[in-house]
């Protein structure tokens, strides 16, 4: 059985950081690429960023370019967002998605039909 699950979310003043975890288990980890999304209140969910299997390649939305970095341990199997200089716009639930693939681009990693399994998100909040 896979499992997602995401950890790390809470409040912040912006101008903060946080990291975000996501622990997948029940797959080979490493053979799959990993995407972060986000739904802020009252709106759609929106991608932000992806990462392919083998950690070589990373993908963002242009709002969080240079302030989120993505990143995996293959070892861990757990996936990471760094968030640096947030912003009240940051503020949503995130989630953690496993692909069906192994790698791809950011045009089809954008899509929530690549992904297959979801976890259950973490909120963060970015306010004065």
């Amino acid at each position: 059985q896979v499992q997602v699950v995401e950890s790390g979310g809470g409040s912040v003043q912006p101008g903060g950081s946080l990291r975000l975890s996501c622990v997948v288990s029940g797959v080979t980890f490493g053979n799959y690429a990993m995407g972060w999304f986000r739904q802020a209140p009252g709106k759609k969910r929106e991608w932000v960023a992806a990462i392919n299997g083998d950690a070589g390649t990373t993908y963002y939305v242009d709002s969080v370019k240079g302030r989120f970095t993505i990143s995996r341990d293959n070892v861990k199997n757990t996936a990471y967002l760094q968030m640096t200089r947030l912003q009240p716009e940051d503020t949503a639930v995130y989630y953690c998605a496993k692909s069906r693939r192994a790698s791809g681009r950011d045009y089809n990693l954008r899509l929530e039909a690549q992904y297959d399994y979801w976890g259950q998100g973490t909120e963060v909040t970015v306010s004065s």
